[in-house]
């Protein structure tokens, strides 16, 4: 799993989400590049940010640019879902050029994807490539002299699978199953940067987990834009069930598999069933929320109704008992009132909901919700604080009831881990090779992760 190029990823919410989990305000000065080596870039640079597929694409890049034999050049994988997220991308940007004079820049991702202008005037960038031709093999082994290189998003049909051998930096892996969204959220620019729903067919995912697999990778992640869309372009029309429990049949030695976040009322009947039955499907659920008041989910043009996430989460538990969710929620949404809001935070406590990905609205132009009546910045800033210390006080009861547990988990960096429900844990005693698959049992809550200690390891990546 080892790579000597460097990908830095700089996500808007935790370690690994997907496009529409990628929401919460980062500090800027993590965003600002800071990581990017001030000495001589050799082998190709990328600074990531946003989500899991971001991070997946930034790998497929690496490789596509390593090949083509393209040095001293920093790759900034842009993410739009925020106004804030975009102005980190062009801080980074200028940062990586103040520390690296002589390194080419060059800009990809949503953010380039619809609005490559603003990108191409930066005296710093060198290129801008969009979304589709980023993943293409001859856009780095022939860069030409276009200093702007992106196409119609709405054009692009397909979604090619990709082999990639490892992810650097990253214990667990993520492989993309979709991409492209149908859906129009009031809110929601990322279809304009992704184009529409295109799905990898199955057996390019069999071969690329089979790839990582043998590589040492105990944990991947099924990612996309709107996964639970999955199939619906692929002969056939496989839901996304019905492709996880084909790949998990044909790769038993797959220890490992999470999703990423997922439609609340597009859950298919082969998904439940492996939520109840399929011990490798980790009982860890990522809802597209956004809201939890009816009038403010139809503005948002969401398809689902706050009873549908009640009932969701009801069965989950039912079938899965240790089943932990976590969403996306939207604070200060436009015409939100404070009984909306309300009703949101209400929802947190009443579904148990854990692991809480929150942001202010941020207003995209070109959206109908940027035209709708706007709440103050303020209000926005203050709903989000209590999301996130309603969210906190959730995980502070999640750790509580952990003590004295047993769980299995891969160990990350420093002996840092997540449990098959991803509680955080960190393991005492001497360092653990990162990758190991390890039986723990949980003791006591320090610095928001409980300590634990081994129990039995099982293998060593």
């Amino acid at each position: 799993m080892k790579d000597t190029s460097h990908t830095h990823s700089v996500e808007n919410s935790a370690e690994d989400n997907d496009a529409t989990a990628a929401m919460v305000d980062a500090a800027v000065d993590t965003a600002a590049g800071r990581e990017v080596r001030s000495s001589m870039v050799r082998e190709p640079e990328l600074i990531t940010f946003g989500c899991r597929l971001n991070t997946y694409e930034s790998e497929v890049m690496r490789t596509h640019a390593k090949n083509a034999g393209l040095n001293n050049a920093i790759i900034v994988n842009t993410c739009a879902v925020t106004k804030s997220a975009e102005k980190q991308a062009r801080q980074a940007i200028r940062k990586a050029k103040r520390n690296n004079p002589d390194a080419q820049i060059i800009v990809t991702g949503c953010s380039a994807q619809i609005d490559p202008d603003t990108y191409s005037k930066m005296a710093e960038v060198d290129r801008v490539i969009g979304n589709d031709e980023k993943l293409k093999a001859e856009t780095w082994d022939a860069p030409g002299d276009a200093k702007v290189l992106v196409n119609d998003i709405m054009s692009v049909h397909e979604t090619a699978g990709h082999l990639i051998e490892g992810f650097e930096g990253h214990t667990r892996a993520f492989v993309q199953v979709q991409n492209g969204c149908n859906h129009r959220c009031t809110f929601c620019i990322i279809p304009y940067g992704r184009g529409n729903s295109r799905s990898v067919a199955i057996g390019e995912i069999v071969e690329q987990l089979r790839t990582l697999v043998a590589r040492g990778y105990k944990e991947v992640v099924f990612t996309g834009v709107d996964i639970t869309d999955y199939g619906l372009d692929l002969p056939g029309t496989p839901t996304l069930g019905q492709m996880i429990r084909r790949v998990l049949a044909l790769i038993p030695e797959l220890p490992r598999l999470r999703l990423s976040s997922i439609d609340p009322v597009e859950v298919d009947d082969d998904l439940w069933q492996l939520i109840e039955n399929e011990p490798r499907l980790m009982p860890h659920l990522h809802i597209s929320l956004q809201a939890g008041d009816d009038m403010v989910l139809k503005r948002m043009k969401r398809r689902h109704l706050r009873q549908d996430v009640v009932d969701m989460c009801n069965r989950a538990r039912v079938l899965r008992p240790d089943v932990v969710f976590g969403a996306d929620i939207i604070a200060g949404f436009p015409t939100e009132t404070d009984e909306m809001f309300d009703n949101t935070l209400a929802l947190v406590e009443e579904c148990d909901l854990t692991f809480l990905h929150i942001f202010p609205y941020s207003e995209r132009p070109g959206t109908p919700a940027a035209r709708m009546p706007q709440v103050e910045p303020k209000i926005r800033a203050e709903r989000a604080l209590k999301l996130r210390e309603a969210g906190q006080k959730q995980l502070d009861k999640l750790l509580s009831l952990n003590i004295n547990k047993t769980a299995q988990v891969v160990v990350e960096k420093d002996n840092f881990a997540r449990t098959e429900s991803y509680v955080p844990v960190k393991i005492e005693g001497d360092l653990i090779a990162q990758g190991s698959l390890v039986d723990i049992m949980m003791t006591e809550v320090e610095n928001g992760a409980l300590k634990a200690h081994i129990i039995k390891e099982q293998k060593a990546a």
